[in-house]
């Protein structure tokens, strides 16, 4: 079907190619839609659309940008996302909302909190719900992204949720992993967790301007300090502390400069080339147990009886374990209760 006969009828295959390959921005927003569906058959397009732009993908910057609600990310994002579609580059950013997930994801906010990149024809924004997802991320982020480095976006912007939940979804799907902090870091490092300093490619302490200077500078010096105590995950890499303003558009550079050294050190030492390669990995477990979650979902009998487990097990009078032993045992897949040939 054409996009002419209406936009709420679904484009072939050939369309949804040829559009996102020539990238056009309808129809990069429609495939998006497309894998976010849970309809079988948009699912089934989905993936066949993902195999026909595989070759495509791959080339984009991807960066993951995390922290606290008011830390100013959407505001570093439109700044930043300016000064590289300025340059020359074509920027996504991948933008999700904790809000999201009752509205479905608010454009109109995005383009509210990112207003030059919303205007910008070498920008491209997409919110999209958590669904209840860890990580700040939805289920279907990393599609996501190979849809836009097939339109032709090279530099892909992951915000994140930031609000506690398991920042290593978001860390295990980019090349590098940004940490915003605020001014005034304080003894407890605004209650991080050492586990988001131990992922983190590089920590920006963001609002240094104003009065703010000087806590920004302590701040800093104060997460250098606790780099220190930490081994780098990478031998190529010691990940740097840097301090930024994008109200005044400082350090904005200097943030990017390290970046694509960061990218430069890895591409030389194969380290980009493995990390992708595991990421794919991980995506396809990460597809293969939700898809075996929703089978088992969808299968009447276990559902029936994964709803009197539940049961069970909250009135205590079964172990969690022997539930999931008599679930395996009904879908088949406890090779104990195998008869022997």
């Amino acid at each position: 079907m054409s996009a002419k006969k209406g936009q709420r009828n679904t484009l072939s295959l050939d369309e949804y190619a040829a559009g996102v390959a020539q990238g056009d921005r309808a129809t990069l927003a429609r495939a998006i839609t497309l894998i976010e569906s849970s309809r079988q058959e948009h699912q089934a397009l989905a993936q066949e659309l993902l195999q026909r732009l595989l070759a495509s993908t791959g080339n984009a910057i991807r960066v993951g940008i995390t922290g606290v609600p008011g830390v100013g990310k959407s505001t570093l994002i439109d700044q930043l996302g300016s000064n590289l579609t300025e340059a020359g580059h074509k920027v996504a950013v991948l933008a999700v909302d904790t809000s999201s997930e009752r509205s479905g994801g608010s454009i109109l906010g995005d383009k509210t909190r990112m207003p030059r990149l919303a205007q910008d024809d070498n920008a491209f924004i997409r919110p999209s719900p958590t669904s209840g997802t860890l990580g700040g991320v939805t289920k279907t982020t990393r599609e996501t992204m190979a849809l836009c480095e097939a339109a032709g976006f090279d530099v892909l912007l992951i915000e994140t949720v930031g609000v506690g939940q398991s920042e290593t979804a978001v860390a295990g799907m980019v090349d590098f992993f940004l940490v915003l902090m605020l001014p005034g870091a304080g003894d407890e490092l605004q209650g991080i967790k050492k586990g988001v300093i131990e992922i983190a490619d590089m920590i920006a302490v963001t609002k240094t301007d104003g009065d703010n200077v000087e806590r920004a500078q302590l701040a800093a010096s104060e997460y250098r300090a606790a780099f220190q105590i930490l081994t780098p995950v990478s031998p190529n890499w010691s990940p740097p502390v840097i301090t930024v303003s994008a109200r005044e558009n400082s350090g904005i550079g200097n943030l990017w400069d390290m970046i694509e050294q960061h990218r430069t050190k890895f591409t030389k030492s194969g380290e980009l080339k493995a990390k992708r390669q595991d990421q794919a990995v991980r995506w396809m477990h990460d597809m293969l147990e939700e898809r075996l979650r929703a089978r088992l979902r969808a299968d009447k009998a276990v559902s029936r009886r994964m709803s009197e487990l539940e049961n069970e097990v909250r009135l205590g009078k079964v172990a969690p374990t022997l539930a999931v032993e008599d679930i395996v045992e009904l879908i088949g897949l406890n090779p104990a209760a195998k008869k022997p040939q």
